[in-house]
């Protein structure tokens, strides 16, 4: 029997992506404007708006509804289904998924990524490996469960500006952060969002992504990779990319890294030209 992949847009993935996974989009609101993510809001343009608008946008959980639907779907053509949800402390997503699962027919498993954004989508791209293998939707969310553990994100922030609109940090240290030229990175840790340190300019800050690699102990190319980066310019993964070229010419000889977009879900709070890695820790 087959199964099916369910996520959420918080995943960065788009609908149509990947032939065997739905996305059901969150929902972001910009004023009296509601848009739902990645259907009639792209990414570029949810970054326009982010700049254009004086108030930062609000985000809202995809509901059990949208999930019974495509639960409803899945059984009618005889499939299992495992759902992969964004950090159910980052989002009520988690418990959407859970209600409608508990009302479904058929095999449905739904899992707690304890993550969002690339960290999301690496083990969302792990669940759709699986499936090809032939593996039922109990075998994929027992192995999904096991790997998350290895799961490491990382992300270099270029301003302080949307933590300090959002209320995250002090005007402030906001003001004197931008002064100094601080570049904050941050990581996934426990399913919520954690300060690892402050850097002063980009060029410390890529070294302390790399340390935070090392630290690590390495990447498993073996497993999915994913980086990412915010807002409508790529110069700054590229330049990090650049710089260390070292650490991924194992994985990537040709130079063809798996590079994406982060869309409203996370952008909303790190602004404009951050960047972020998600990788599995070797076993």
């Amino acid at each position: 029997m087959k199964t099916r992949i369910i996520t959420d847009s918080a995943s960065d993935i788009l609908e149509g992506e990947y032939e065997n996974l739905t996305v059901l989009p969150l929902s972001i609101t910009f004023g009296t404007a509601t848009y739902l993510d990645g259907v009639d809001l792209t990414h570029e343009r949810f970054y326009e708006l982010l700049v254009e608008e004086d108030e930062l946008p609000k985000t809202g959980q995809v509901n059990p509804y949208a999930f019974g639907q495509v639960l409803d779907e899945v059984h009618a053509a005889g499939q299992q289904a495992v759902v992969i949800t964004l950090s159910s402390k980052l989002s009520g997503t988690h418990q959407s998924a859970i209600t409608a699962a508990a009302q479904a027919k058929g095999v449905v498993r739904v899992v707690d990524s304890l993550n969002v954004c690339v960290g999301e989508r690496v083990l969302v791209e792990c669940a759709l490996r699986l499936a090809e293998k032939g593996l039922g939707a109990v075998e994929i969310a027992d192995q999904i469960c096991a790997l998350r553990d290895r799961v490491c994100v990382v992300g270099l922030l270029d301003t302080l500006e949307y933590l300090r609109r959002g209320g995250r940090i002090s005007a402030a240290a906001g003001a004197v952060g931008e002064l100094l030229s601080i570049k904050p990175v941050i990581a996934i840790r426990s399913g919520e969002v954690a300060l690892l340190g402050k850097a002063r300019g980009s060029k410390n800050g890529r070294n302390l992504l790399n340390q935070q690699v090392e630290d690590a102990g390495g990447i498993d190319f073996g497993m999915p990779v994913a980086l990412g980066y915010a807002g409508l310019s790529d110069r700054l993964l590229r330049k990090y990319v650049a710089d260390s070229r070292g650490l991924w010419e194992a994985g990537f000889p040709d130079g063809s890294l798996p590079v994406h977009t982060v869309g409203a879900t996370i952008g909303t709070h790190v602004g404009p030209g951050a960047i972020a890695l998600a990788f599995f820790r070797k076993a």
